[in-house]
């Protein structure tokens, strides 16, 4: 059977919209001949951890609209923030200016972060942030004398965004492939995603296995290798594959012992979603570089900031501009952006959001059950305020019948092949974990 959804869109606003965007707007990340049989789904408004179409149907936004939303969609205090900031400025460049809003933002996240992280350089989104950490990584070894420290490693099946430089450390093939002929290859060592474990084999037993052939790398290659770059805990475009701390400690011993940075991408994983505020404060470690964005506005605006140590400062700290850190966003710092993540951190602080995730994670588990023991779902897994299992079902294109039948249950699903995955807003009630799981479990029923 084939799913079609244009029975969902029976309002000639909504019907109009959709004839528009398809002839007008070139959407990410789609095959725009998709959207014959699968059509866009228009969105009129939201609120919560609801979007509502223009005929008032409602979806729960199970995977935070592509996991950036923490607090829920117009949340009165982010709304307010933003509001009060666009009175005063809305933007101004930060070369060679500042503002209130970017330096309260530096200093907050100065105290939060991982000890010695006191230096924030910003930009507007996470693949941006990945080229910030690649290209300080290399120009900090030229500063020091070591101009030949110009390669990267990441993880198998790693993703760090789509640009060029991004691309060069991302190992997922459908987004890598097509552009391999522009970009400087890097190499990759084996994932410590648990799933691959053999039997009997521990999660940390796995790890460590796994920061083995690490070290055997760093052995080899460290004369040339500038950083090592992992997304630490939930490697996401891989299948929400998870791993123990473990190997984030062995890796950042490693990188001290043979003179590597540690790059830390919390872009997708950052801001409490792994269950601490930072993924990495779980391995009680300070990366060398830290990225964020998605969440760090709450899901209302582009931003993203990379945070490192004052040694790598002060490496560029001199009278030459060559020196310098030659990297520029029309947008860096964005005063808006800036209230927006400022007042995601007060609700943070505010409502003490770890200590209620806790809370709502262990509920999310225990009423789960029926779906984690249901016949077509194996490799159960969870960290934080993140869910994602395998689903067996017959169905070659299942991530898209998946997605549409979960739409006419009231969700919004977004699967990553054959792995379903949770990654709701911070603010979904025990009602709405209830309805999530129970409806899910129908959509898998019906699809295996």
């Amino acid at each position: 059977m084939l799913f079609h959804m244009s029975d969902i869109y029976r309002q000639p606003d909504s019907k109009n919209l959709l004839v528009r965007s398809h002839a007008a707007v070139w959407h990410p990340c789609s095959q725009m001949k998709h959207h014959e049989n699968f059509p866009l789904l228009p969105i009129a408004r939201g609120s919560g951890v609801w979007l509502y179409g223009y005929d008032d149907n409602r979806y729960l936004d199970a995977v935070s609209s592509w996991w950036v939303n923490l607090f829920g969609h117009c949340n009165p205090r982010i709304n307010a923030a933003i509001t009060d900031q666009l009175g005063k400025l809305e933007h101004v460049m930060l070369a060679g200016f500042t503002h209130e809003p970017v330096v309260q933002l530096s200093e907050r996240l100065g105290e939060l972060a991982p000890e010695g992280l006191g230096h924030c350089f910003y930009a507007s989104d996470g693949a941006s942030a990945t080229e910030i950490a690649l290209k300080m990584s290399a120009h900090y070894w030229r500063n020091s004398g070591k101009p030949g420290k110009t390669q990267f490693i990441s993880l198998e099946n790693s993703y760090h965004g789509e640009t060029l430089g991004a691309l060069s450390v991302t190992d997922v093939a459908l987004f890598r492939d097509a552009y391999g002929a522009l970009i400087r290859q890097q190499a990759t060592v084996p994932s410590p995603d648990w799933r691959k474990a053999a039997a009997g084999e521990s999660s940390e037993d796995y790890a460590l296995r796994c920061a083995a052939a690490l070290e055997q790398h760093l052995q080899q290659y460290h004369q040339q290798l500038a950083a090592f770059i992992i997304e630490p805990l939930v490697q996401g475009a891989a299948g929400m594959a998870m791993h123990a701390p473990v190997y984030l400690q062995r890796a950042r011993q490693l990188c001290d012992e043979y003179g590597v940075h540690l790059i830390a991408d919390e872009i997708a994983v950052g801001m409490g979603r792994t269950g601490t505020l930072f993924a990495c404060e779980q391995a009680n470690i300070t990366p060398d570089f830290l990225c964020l964005s998605k969440g760090i506005t709450g899901g209302y605006l582009p931003l993203s900031v990379v945070m490192t140590r004052d040694e790598i400062y002060q490496a560029f700290y001199a009278d030459e501009t060559a020196r310098g850190f030659l990297h520029s966003h029309s947008y860096t710092g964005n005063p808006l952006a800036c209230r927006a993540a400022l007042a995601t951190l007060d609700i943070f602080a505010q409502d003490n959001v770890l200590a209620a995730n806790r809370d709502k994670a262990a509920y999310m588990n225990e009423i789960s059950r029926p779906l984690r023991e249901h016949r077509a779902v194996h490799d159960w897994r969870n960290t934080g305020m993140i869910w994602a299992f395998e689903a067996e079902s017959p169905h070659r294109d299942f991530a898209q019948r998946c997605f549409a039948l979960a739409l006419e249950n009231e969700l919004l699903l977004r699967p990553i092949g054959k792995t379903v995955y949770f990654m709701p807003p911070y603010t979904i009630s025990k009602e709405e974990m209830g309805l999530l799981v129970s409806r899910t479990l129908q959509v898998i029923d019906q699809l295996s």
